[in-house]
């Protein structure tokens, strides 16, 4: 009896494989994407908000791949997304190509690995300014 079921799940393997289908599992990504959320400013024209959705890189200490970053800025600031780089001299990169300025969405899809040193926390910081200096900050972990 073992025999003819083995046989049955081996011939069903063949046929998927030959039908040009590839199991579920290949397509899966390393680790699970996460998403983060982000906002600064006050509840009115001033209101910033981004998403950065990530996963981690398996074997990598303190790494992540960074798979897109959305940004809707205050209908009076401009935002952007950065991450803690130790290797930039003001301590901050850029996730995104441009700010999102005046009530404008900006999404932007990556394929970028970002790499710190271990005992680094990597961190993402949403920042809005009125035109000059940043004024409103929210700073997680990822």
């Amino acid at each position: 009896m073992r025999m003819s079921a083995l046989s049955a799940t081996a011939a069903l393997v063949v046929a998927t494989l030959a039908a040009g289908t590839a199991p579920a599992s290949a397509d899966a990504p390393a680790g699970p994407v996460l998403v983060l959320e982000l906002e600064a400013g006050t509840a009115t024209l001033h209101h910033n908000t981004a998403r950065v959705t990530y996963e981690r890189v398996d074997g990598a200490v303190n790494s992540v791949k960074i798979i897109s970053v959305e940004i809707v800025s205050g209908e009076r600031d401009c935002a952007w997304v950065a991450w803690n780089d130790p290797h930039n001299v003001n301590g901050w990169s850029n996730l995104t190509s441009e700010p999102s300025c005046n009530g404008t969405g900006l999404i932007e899809g990556h394929d970028e690995i970002i790499k710190a040193p271990a005992g680094h926390p990597l961190k993402v910081r949403l920042a809005g300014d009125h035109g000059g200096d940043v004024v409103h900050k929210d700073i997680e972990k990822l």
